[in-house]
Order: structure tokens, then sequence, then C-alpha cells
């Protein structure tokens, strides 16, 4: 990768455009924007190359296969995870690959919730998840009798810790908590929240979709017991996702899914089963998909996780400043670049979010509209949807600008 232009402001991006083959198109005739890393990210040509060199090199099942095309298929694969391990400073037997972060969160709820929870047992989520850290846990509590518990968040957009702390007991099993908010852009602070957690004896889950592409993690200093994610917000491809966990508590689970790889041994009076990750994926694996994360790893971790971290804080703040710029408009969240990710969700009055996605849509730019799965949220919010711009390292400042321009034309045209 060529070295980006880091001086002054505005700031380029962090990494080339040009790494990114969509976004040297255009959208309705103008050069495209995209600001919606959030939903998903790009793909860098790393990403489609190693894939396009899996199919059309190495094709062949993993981990069972003894001739060599088998061999290496197995190795590209398990390279992926050694990947995302490096990235998180922690142990490949705890990478445990899932269909996306969803699946991960669900992983946990059905193979630890169902054997752990029962009646009288509280699982504490905060208002500001995803559905996908809501809806699992709700299902697990209604075969099991626990009760779902929500902490609050301030009128900033943050996380009330003195509350959380007041609702934790010794009912208290799991409390899981998203790292960044998709909406707010609010960074939790997890490692404490993972220690209010086990103060108690709870496990902690931490949602990290949004976090684990933006900024440097490692897993220990977390403090959780699981961090779910997905490739394709970190510049992977969709269909694969992570969990990473405690070995020691991934190998207490029983198993998720049953089938071929992920047991020990089966005889025809029971069967027994393969350690953490194996015993969590049954099946053929999504192998491409591996390959393609572990070149995305590869290449966020060529940036630099550090310095993703620092252009996301400059991204943040020129997003705040610019849309923040325009009469009547409300961002929702905390006002200091620092303690937020590289998105700003916003309404404007008497302009639908639907209406404001289509209109900056004719000027090229892409942007989120509408609950973004988090229908508690807005309720919390007192608004039914917000228009979310979204960006990542491969969006400069100057990116900024036409979407600032898109949305007071927007207020010309619609508003009042």
């Amino acid at each position: 990768m060529s070295d980006p232009e880091t001086t002054g402001r505005p700031s380029s991006s962090v990494a080339p455009k040009a790494d990114f083959p969509i976004l040297g198109t255009e959208l309705n005739g103008k050069p495209l924007v995209y600001l919606d890393s959030a939903a998903t990210a790009q793909k860098p040509s790393v990403v489609l190359e190693a894939m396009d060199a899996y199919y059309r090199e190495t094709n062949a099942n993993v981990h069972r296969g003894v001739y060599g095309l088998a061999a290496e298929a197995t190795a590209r694969y398990e390279y992926g995870r050694t990947a995302v391990a490096r990235l998180l400073s922690t142990s490949a037997e705890g990478v445990v690959f899932t269909k996306n972060a969803s699946e991960a969160i669900n992983l946990v709820a059905w193979a630890w919730g169902v054997r752990n929870l029962k009646a009288g047992d509280e699982i504490v989520l905060t208002e500001m998840e995803h559905h996908s850290n809501i809806v699992p846990w709700q299902l697990v509590a209604n075969i099991t009798g626990a009760t779902v518990r929500f902490a609050p968040i301030t009128d900033e957009g943050e996380l009330d810790l003195d509350a959380m702390r007041g609702m934790l007991s010794g009912k208290t099993k799991m409390v899981a908590c998203v790292h960044i908010s998709n909406v707010l852009g609010t960074i939790n602070p997890v490692a404490e929240v993972a220690k209010m957690a086990h103060e108690v004896g709870a496990l902690c889950l931490v949602d990290g979709a949004q976090s684990v592409p933006q900024m440097p993690i490692r897993f220990d200093d977390l403090g959780c017991d699981f961090l779910a994610f997905t490739g394709h917000k970190l510049g992977g491809p969709t269909g694969i996702g992570v969990l990473v966990g405690k070995p020691d508590v991934l190998n207490g689970m029983e198993p998720f899914l049953g089938g071929g790889h992920m047991i020990k041994d089966v005889t025809t009076e029971g069967s027994t089963y393969a350690a953490s990750p194996g015993r969590f994926e049954a099946g053929t694996p999504p192998i491409a998909e591996a390959v393609g994360l572990g070149a995305a790893v590869d290449y966020v971790m060529g940036v630099g996780m550090e310095r993703i971290r620092a252009h996301e804080v400059e991204l943040a703040g020129a997003l705040l400043d610019g849309v923040g710029s325009i009469p009547g408009v409300t961002i929702h969240g905390p006002k200091d670049p620092a303690k937020r990710a590289a998105l700003v969700s916003f309404v404007l009055p008497d302009v639908h979010p639907h209406d404001m996605a289509q209109l900056l849509d004719q000027d090229g730019v892409c942007v989120r509209a509408g609950h973004h799965c988090t229908k508690p949220l807005m309720a919390r919010l007192g608004v039914n949807a917000t228009t979310r711009a979204s960006a990542w390292l491969y969006n400069g400042v100057a990116d900024v600008e036409p979407l600032v321009a898109g949305i007071g034309r927007a207020r010309r045209y619609l508003a009042g």
C-alpha cells in the first residue's frame, strides 16, 4: 500500500481508495461517497483476490482430506483463524467461526444460556443494544424462565454505569453489552462492565461488531468471557462471523449444532465432542469466507489499528462539526469525538430519514436510514428513525463535504 497523505486538515483516508475497486465507481452520475460502513464495509482487492485464488487453486473440503489440495485448503482456512487471534492478541483455540455476529451471540445464548439459566435468573442488557443482542436472550428467557433487564442510558447517549451497577446481583447470570453503539457511536467501558459482571458471579458478552474494525483490541484486556463480531464490517466477506471466547468457558459448553467435524467420537449410544473451536463448527465451514477474512485482517493490521482509531476520531469530529452546523439538526450520542466512533445519527425536523437518504443517493452519497435494528433505543430517544452516516479507513474528511451539502439541499427542499 502506498502511504496516504496525513498532513493537515482536511486529511485523506488512511487507506488508498484505489485499494477498494467499488470506490472508483459512480452512483447516479456522481462519484461514489460511501458512508454506510457501519452496515457493511467495502472490500479491498486483496480480499477479493484471496477468495478467488482459493476457488481457482485449492478448492477442496477442509480438515478431513489427506491429499495435498485438501491440506492446502485447510491451511488457508486455518490461517484466517490465526489472523483473527493475532488481531485480538488471543489464542486461536478460542476463535470460533460462525455465519455472522448474530449467530455468534445466538451460539452463546443457546449453547450456554438454555443449559444454565433458570427461573429467577437475570440477563442484563443495555438500552442501546442491537436486536442481535436482544432477541436471542428474549428467546432463551422465554424457554428458561429467566428475566431480561435493560440498563438505561443517559440523555447524552452514554451508558449509565451507576444504574447498571445497581441492577446487578446474585440473580445476574449474564451481562451482554455492545462495545460501540451502531446508532449513538458511543464507546462503552466494557472492561468495567465485565468487571462488574464478574463481581456478582455473572458472565459477560461483548458485541464488538462496530469496535473490532475501528480500534486496537486485546481480548484479555476487555475482561469479557465472549466477544462477537462479523467479517463484513472489517472489510472481509459476508457469511462469516467470529465468536471469541475463553477456552475454558467454551470447552465447558455443549455444542450449538451437531454434525461432521465437531465430534470426538460417535456411537449408537451417544457422542462425545471435540475441543473448541471444532465443537462449535459443525459441517463444512465457510472456507472461502475464512480465507477472505484472513486477508482482511492482514490488510487492516497493515494499515495499523492505532492509526485507524486516530483517523476515526478525526472523522468523527468532522462529521459532528459538519452535520451539526446545519440549522435544526439533532445529532444523537456523545459530542466528544474521542468518546465515539466515526458515525453520526441525526434527525432533521420535517424531513423523514428515508427521504433524506434517497435525496443524498441522488448526489452519490450512501447513508443508512431507519431504526438500525435498535427499536428499544429509538423509543428511548423518542424517534421512529434516524439518518446515519458512518465512515471508515477509506474515507477522508473531504467525504463529509458532499454529505453536508446534500443535507442542506434536502432541508431547503423538504423542510417547512
